[in-house]
């Protein structure tokens, strides 16, 4: 399929530009229909919440409030009401409104702070809040706020406030995209090569957010969706893409020819890449375990972008490889490559020295490593699961403002009102019974319809208080019980309490679902026990650190003000299912990114410090500039406006950044080499029984390091001949690199003073034999390689074509 599409490489870019603008234009067209449906089945919550809908169906609309406060005197004086009562009545006509309830009509009494200084309306939309158009939402806004004066403030609350405070939709995924372009540019020194990587990004992101607005009009999709969806699929998208670029700018600069530098890339990092885009799904596939209505939507979004990903980076990306040629290495690249010849194989730099590091010191890297992941784990101790609301917004923002004026004028638990639904019964009795409760503020029960009645409680507390959670256990387990009627406790706050719960009791068997499935695909993987199990470690460990980085910014607020977030608070309660699948994903692409290069050296070699030395060292920089994009790019959600995001963009990044600098390049290595040989461990009953699943394609085993001559038993075999110039002249000193069709390099070797040389072959096949001398031009042929030692002389001529570019 790789080499169709590069041969083919017009009809796959007008295939993905069709597709690209082809969904664009249905989901313009269409719009979206994303919804927030956090009930869950079989819950307190969700009985109110049901009960509810079937008696008041009327109130399906938004409910926002517009909150004033006076300096001085009374919001009753009327030099305060002739100015809030008109801007009222105007949003009362405006197209999109329902109702309007003023603290200045008959009934409004209640609205009015007992000072007389904070007063508040609600202004109930005909339409849920991502339905409401923002247009009308500003008109709201700015007539609201054209009624202030010096010393009256006025500021709106409420879900659809909220959509108009966020910024422009794409300024993070922007951010990230720019970010990631200086890192990939620094990475590869060329202007065509950064581009590739963010082209099948964007390519796959722009269709995944497309087709997840479309599904959005059959399924449930929650307004998230799409936000975690760009996160992850931008992140990986990049990635992949740099993972299959790396490998063929590798290939070109170790002789091969572009399209089959391409082919090979695909063949090897594209299969790679197809496994962990894989693992990436099924594990976000796994928050299904949780059976949580609401994740659903996030399932549908962020797998299908993945998907994408990978699709555009085995099908796109070696259609643009072929239309770049050469240009894929920048121009000193090209120049030394016809100057010098191919590149050795062998990692130098900083990598190989690292690499060797850890070989030499690996108990006291292995050690502090995991001090520093047990460090950052701490705060994971003291996690709060619950959710976040207005009060948590920045201190300049109106939401934010409104919030706290109405904590002040009516209480802290007023920003979160229970709703104890009794269906039936003596509904006197239980508000009755509920007023005299420890932890309740004010008790009103509402005229019933069809038998149901509405009880609303303002607790003492804030909705994020532990004390409320507390109050509604006290509610479920003892008031309501005691009263003798049926009634379940409802609202946003103990459905979120529910949610917590709920995630709570099903967080282990998902954690234990998706480290499971983790252990059996690596295990098949590498033929190993212990590399799964390693993995499986390190994921745990990678989860708790970036927790408790979560909790310590989030929970504890350090470093808030900093961030530019708003005020710390409990975390949301489905994130951690989020993250975890997240972060297991991607902890398996970089575990199968570096192992995979360590089993292709231990299945060479059989000497795992070699393998782990090998491994490590030509992965790191790799994995290490993958994983600087991914930062790059969860970190620029803290722009999104959106709490949930943002967690979602710190955990993320956290956890990435500790994953690839410290577990991958550090504590993995150290480990692996105390286990020694015992890494490829595998029972010979349970070999037989596993099924094959190769991540990369098989290359020629070799039983024993490459040696210059060849065993008369192991069907290894030479090629041998002279280096010579056109007038026969010999030539000494010349390198003579042997690449295998994978691009590793097989054997090096410098001819003799009479032009002689001789390099081992492993076993028939193809190969690619590349020469470089100096003051003549690199050669690169590929040969056929028999039984029987071949006999190959190379002619090296000073004005011949260089056969490399």
């Amino acid at each position: 399929m790789a080499r169709w599409c590069y041969r083919h490489r017009l009809v796959v870019l007008l295939l993905w530009v069709g597709a690209v603008l082809g969904l664009g234009f249905a989901g313009s067209a269409a719009g979206t229909n994303y919804a927030d449906t956090f009930t869950l089945p079989n819950t307190d919550s969700t009985r109110a919440y049901d009960l509810m809908e079937k008696a008041f169906p009327e109130r399906s609309g938004d409910t926002d409030t517009v909150v004033w406060k006076v300096d001085d005197g009374s919001v009753r004086d009327d030099s305060v009401r002739s100015r809030i009562a008109p801007a009222l009545e105007e949003i009362g006509r405006m197209k999109g409104v329902g109702d309007v309830s003023s603290p200045y009509a008959a009934q409004g009494a209640t609205q009015i702070s007992e000072n007389g200084r904070i007063a508040y309306a609600q202004v109930t939309f005909t339409e849920q809040a991502n339905g409401v158009p923002k247009e009308l939402v500003q008109d709201v806004v700015d007539t609201a706020q054209d009624a202030e004066r010096a010393g009256l403030q006025v500021e709106l609350g409420g879900q659809a406030i909220t959509r108009i405070q966020e910024p422009p939709t794409g300024i993070a995924e922007m951010v990230g995209i720019m970010a990631a372009a200086v890192v990939l540019f620094l990475a590869f020194g060329s202007l065509f090569a950064m581009l590739l990587p963010l082209v099948v990004a964007i390519a796959a992101l722009g269709t995944g957010l497309m087709a997840t607005s479309l599904l959005s009009h059959v399924t449930d999709v929650p307004e998230v969706a799409p936000l975690l969806g760009s996160l992850i699929g931008l992140g990986v998208g990049i990635d992949y893409a740099l993972f299959i670029v790396t490998r063929h700018r590798r290939g070109i600069l170790r002789g091969m020819k572009p399209e089959e530098s391409a082919v090979t890339a695909l063949n090897t990092s594209g299969r790679a890449v197809l496994f962990a885009g894989g693992t990436v799904c099924i594990a976000l596939a796994g928050m299904l375990v949780m059976n949580m209505r609401f994740l659903d939507g996030v399932v549908v979004a962020t797998s299908l972008t993945v998907v994408l990903s990978v699709l555009a980076a085995t099908t796109l990306l070696p259609a643009l490889l072929g239309m770049l040629g050469m240009r894929v290495l920048s121009r000193k690249q090209r120049r030394r490559l016809a100057a010098t010849g191919p590149e050795p194989a062998e990692a130098s730099g900083l990598a190989a020295r690292w690499s060797m590091y850890v070989q030499q010191r690996p108990r006291s890297i292995a050690a502090g490593a995991l001090v520093v992941m047990v460090i950052l784990a701490l705060p994971v101790l003291s996690i709060r699961l619950g959710a976040t609301d207005q009060g948590n917004h920045k201190d300049s923002t109106t939401t934010r403002q409104a919030y706290d004026l109405l904590a002040e004028g009516f209480g802290p638990g007023f920003n979160g009102p229970l709703q104890v639904v009794v269906d039936g019964g003596d509904a006197d009795a239980l508000v009755s019974a509920i007023r005299s409760t420890e932890g309740v503020a004010q008790v009103a029960a509402a005229p019933p319809s069809e038998g149901v009645t509405v009880i609303q409680v303002v607790p003492t507390t804030s909705p994020q208080s532990e004390k409320t959670d507390q109050l509604i256990d006290r509610l479920r387990d003892d008031v309501i019980p005691e009263s003798g009627t049926e009634a379940h406790v409802g609202g946003v706050t103990a459905v979120f309490k529910d949610f917590a719960a709920v995630t709570g009791d099903r967080l282990p068997y998902f954690v234990a679902a998706i480290i499971t499935l983790g252990f059996l695909l690596l295990m098949v993987a590498f033929r190993s026990l212990v590399v799964p199990l390693t993995a499986a470690l390190m994921n745990l460990i990678a989860a708790a650190a970036s927790f408790g980085v979560l909790v310590a910014i989030f929970q504890w607020g350090w470093g808030t003000g900093l961030l530019g977030l708003g005020k710390e608070g409990p975390i949301t309660a489905f994130l951690p299912v989020i993250m975890l699948s997240l972060l297991f994903g991607l902890s398996m692409d970089y575990q199968v990114f570096l192992v995979s290069r360590m089993h292709e050296e231990w299945v060479h070699t059989k000497d795992n410090a070699r393998a782990v030395r090998v491994g490590l060292a030509e992965t790191s920089r790799v994995i290490n500039c993958a994983a600087l994009i991914m930062i790059c790019v969860f970190s620029a959600f803290v722009l999104s406006g959106d709490m949930e995001g943002a967690m979602a963009g710190i955990g993320l990044a956290a956890a990435v950044a500790l994953d690839a600098f410290i577990l991958r390049t550090a504590l993995v290595p150290a480990a692996m080499h105390l286990l020694g040989n015992s890494n490829w461990w595998l029972p010979a009953g349970l070999e037989k029984r596993l099924p094959h699943l190769a991540v990369e394609p098989r290359e020629e085993e070799v039983s024993a390091p490459h040696a210059r001559v060849p065993d008369a038993d192991g069907g290894s075999t030479v090629i041998h001949g002279f280096v010579r110039t056109p007038d026969g002249a010999p030539v000494e000193g010349a390198a003579l690199t042997l690449l295998s069709k994978g691009g590793r390099q097989l054997d090096r070797v410098t001819s003799l003073a009479d032009g002689s040389y001789i390099v081992s072959v492993p076993s028939a096949g193809s190969y690619l034999l590349a020469v470089t001398a100096a003051e003549h031009p690199s050669r690169a042929r590929h040969v056929m390689v028999g039984a029987e030692p071949l006999v190959y002389d190379v002619e090296l001529a000073e004005d011949e074509v260089d056969a490399v570019n």
